[in-house]
């Protein structure tokens, strides 16, 4: 079976933060900013979150789970510790005798 390939202009574009949040850069920052207010052009520097409703068409794009500005970090799955898999083992070996 071959491998899932992610998305290579979204990898460019886009960075994600060891908590599952994705930061972009806002558009309308890069040029023709001659007629726009100072306060606009501050705004445009910094860089945005994606929201929830974007970042979950993204999961497909990049094969991986991510969060959005108003996600909570509950919402990604963590992989158990490893006493944790030991508990998970320990009750599965008992419900199996």
């Amino acid at each position: 079976m071959s491998k899932n390939k992610i998305h290579k202009g979204v990898l460019k574009r886009f960075r994600v933060s060891k908590t599952g949040k994705v930061r972009h850069r806002s558009a309308y920052h890069k040029h023709l900013s001659s007629h726009k207010s100072g306060k606009r052009l501050r705004q445009l520097r910094k860089d945005r979150m994606l929201t929830s409703s974007e970042a979950k068409r993204f999961e497909k794009l990049l094969f991986r789970r991510l969060r959005g500005r108003n996600q909570p970090r509950a919402s990604l799955r963590r992989s158990p510790s490893p006493e944790q898999r030991r508990a998970m083992k320990a009750e599965a070996a008992k419900a199996n005798d």
